[in-house]
């Protein structure tokens, strides 16, 4: 195992997770090791999501970011490490075990049944769900998204790429989870519909939910979270608070995460949680 890294500080070594204030069983990720084609993607990675706000994960291309979400999901295997929720070991569940204690995971690429109606595709995220649990998640999921209503009958395959978006959201939410994973939310969307997503996500954190937000571009994430990280290389780099790497960008390590930005300070996020145009 390597030397931690210290809070609030960029370091080659894996960092330990920053206490959370909020009250509740946190989901703490502790000392993830994760194998694909016998190399290792995720390297010693520890995160702590509490409850009822949003932690960032920040990171290029190829840091191991979406290797770690499917390790935690039950998707791949950990080599090492736990998946805690509060005093309960929920690493190596079977994936449909880790969703019924309360972990929603919401893997890139926007994957749905494509030839299944909206309505369908909301009924399979149910199918393991009590008839008035199921019934009530899926109202919550269509108070948050009222453009999904008038989209029921609609094909996945024919819905824009932010409808697509707002179903996989649903999915997660209609089970009425305790924690949420979400693996690039804004990735191939328009800014135009990205906004529209920020306010629903931090509606989730406001209601109770813990949220880990991953994505390769900081502007958003960090407009969200009380919390950050930045992994890269598989290990975890920083680990501190949300508006210390927007008033010291350069922490971020990598100006690929601030497309392109290589000076100054993060812009502010507008009520939105995007920045105000300059």
């Amino acid at each position: 195992m390597s030397d931690e890294a210290s809070q609030g500080s960029v370091s080659d070594a894996p960092s330990q997770a920053p206490a959370g204030d909020a009250p509740g069983e946190a989901l703490s990720l502790r000392g993830l090791v994760v194998e694909r084609g016998n190399r290792e993607v995720v390297r010693d990675v520890s995160i702590e999501i509490a409850p009822g706000e949003v932690t960032a994960l920040l990171g290029p291309n190829g840091a191991g970011k979406s290797s770690m979400v499917l390790a935690v999901g039950g998707v791949l295997p950990l080599k090492a490490g736990s998946v805690m929720l509060g005093e309960r070991e929920l690493a190596r569940r079977r994936p449909e075990r880790i969703r019924h204690a309360g972990v929603a995971i919401v893997p890139e690429g926007r994957r749905l049944l494509p030839d299944l109606t909206v309505d369908e595709n909301l009924r399979v995220a149910t199918y393991s769900l009590k008839t008035e649990q199921a019934k009530a998640g899926r109202a919550r999921a269509l108070e948050l998204f009222p453009e999904l209503g008038k989209r029921l009958t609609t094909q996945a395959s024919a819905l824009s790429g932010g409808e697509q978006q707002m179903v996989v959201l649903a999915q997660a939410l209609v089970s009425e989870p305790r924690f949420m994973i979400i693996d690039e939310l804004s990735l191939g969307l328009a800014p135009v519909v990205v906004q529209r997503l920020i306010p629903t996500i931090r509606s989730v954190a406001e209601s109770g939910i813990g949220v880990l937000l991953i994505e390769q571009f900081a502007t958003v994430a960090l407009g969200l979270a009380n919390r950050a990280y930045v992994m890269e290389g598989g290990r975890i780099l920083y680990s501190g608070h949300a508006q210390e790497l927007r008033e010291k960008p350069e922490l971020l390590h990598s100006a690929y995460l601030l497309r392109g930005k290589t000076s100054g300070a993060v812009p502010a996020p507008t009520e939105s949680g995007l920045p105000a145009a300059g």
